[in-house]
């Protein structure tokens, strides 16, 4: 569901039913992640993986915020 402070990243009103798409939020922590896996010390695999997307998902909410 969205919120205000959670808009739709790319709405599409043109449809007999308007589709919202991906949140702002999921849009923020996929960039963040691309990002994030430029590292070259990053670690693949196990908690790894979760880690590194609850980083994603957290700079996101940080982008939000400040947004």
């Amino acid at each position: 569901m969205n919120r205000p402070d959670n808009p739709p990243a790319f709405p599409n009103y043109l449809q007999m039913a308007p589709q919202d798409g991906m949140t702002l939020r999921d849009y923020f922590a996929a960039k963040a992640l691309q990002g994030l896996l430029t590292d070259p010390s990053m670690r693949f695999g196990g908690d790894y993986d979760s880690l590194t997307a609850k980083m994603a998902y957290s700079l996101a909410d940080a982008m939000l915020g400040v947004r």
